[in-house]
């Protein structure tokens, strides 16, 4: 008897709202919330490398014949890491300094600030340039890694971006000056790595880096025990 008056006490509902009420979609419920997360692990556990933001290292464009060719690590110096964390951080730090630039001088315009106060500003912004501008001359010729492929033919060096990233230069062999030929001395603490059509000048640390492969590194830079 009550389910019949429940029935009865139901309000009619006419055509248009009907079809209103067939037109909105309905929730999927929490069973289906967590689908899009568990896709994304999904795909995460698959090509970790597209979900985490990790790029391939910038180089510039291969020379012909070397995209088959295997490059061979000689030389590894394991604190260029570091050194991209510090170029980064002073990009970052010399920014700040520069964008407070502008505040104060609004604030010296008000009164709010003293012109020795606004000069310490300018001064310290100036000074982060000049160091930003030598550091990102330094750290971008550092050498991180030393490549030489099978055939002896060609150097790929590893080194820093102005941002701090990773970035491969391709060098032929043949146009690298070996050590034994320059007055660069390997007890030092960077030495040099020069070509003869002076495109671009690397440094390299053989005191804390390390030789991975010595004949392959000698057959580029020539023998290391005569300089001692």
């Amino acid at each position: 008897m009550s389910h019949r008056l429940w029935i009865q006490c139901q309000p009619r509902v006419g055509p248009p709202k009907a079809a209103f009420l067939r037109a909105v979609p309905r929730s999927p419920g929490p069973a289906a919330w967590g689908k899009p997360l568990h896709g994304l692990w999904c795909c995460s556990g698959r090509n970790p490398r597209r979900w985490v933001g990790s790029r391939p290292p910038a180089s510039k464009e291969k020379p012909p014949g070397t995209e088959t060719e295997t490059f061979q690590m000689v030389y590894r110096f394991d604190a260029i890491r570091a050194f991209g964390y510090l170029s980064r951080l002073k990009v970052a730090q010399t920014a700040l300094t520069v964008v407070a630039l502008p505040p104060g001088l609004y604030w010296y315009s008000q009164g709010l600030m003293t012109f020795n106060s606004l000069c310490l500003a300018g001064g310290i912004a100036g000074f982060a340039l000049a160091m930003l501008c030598w550091m990102s001359h330094f750290f971008r010729r550092l050498v991180g890694i030393l490549y030489v492929n099978e055939s002896g033919t060609m150097l790929r060096v590893a080194h820093l971006t102005f941002w701090g990233r990773r970035q491969e230069t391709y060098c032929p062999v043949a146009d690298v000056i070996p050590m034994t030929e320059s007055q660069e001395r390997p007890q030092e603490l960077f030495v040099r790595i020069q070509q003869y059509s002076g495109k671009q000048t690397f440094y390299l640390t053989l005191r804390y880096g390390r030789i991975l492969d010595r004949e392959r590194f000698t057959q580029v830079f020539g023998l290391l025990d005569k300089f001692k």
